[in-house]
């Protein structure tokens, strides 16, 4: 993933683990196990995202879906 390159995953909050799976649709189904309180959850998605791509957490920016299950990072 270049800079500049965004990613479109689709986030499940609250789930009974937490882990990442290709969606049938294609793209990123990720999972986490907060609730999305103050952007606990965002912040975890972030977290998980990034560990899974390679990156560290502060290399991926959310840019889209703030308060929706669809969100759009970019890579700073």
């Amino acid at each position: 993933m270049e800079t500049g390159d965004t990613i479109t995953v689709k986030v499940t909050p609250k789930a009974s683990r937490a882990r990442i799976t290709e969606a049938a649709e294609g793209g990123l189904h990720v999972y986490v196990t907060v609730a999305p309180e103050n952007g606990k959850a965002n912040a975890e998605v972030q977290k998980a995202l990034a560990r899974h791509l390679g990156l560290p957490k502060t290399a991926l920016r959310l840019i889209r879906g703030g308060k929706s299950r669809e969100k759009t990072f970019q890579r700073v």
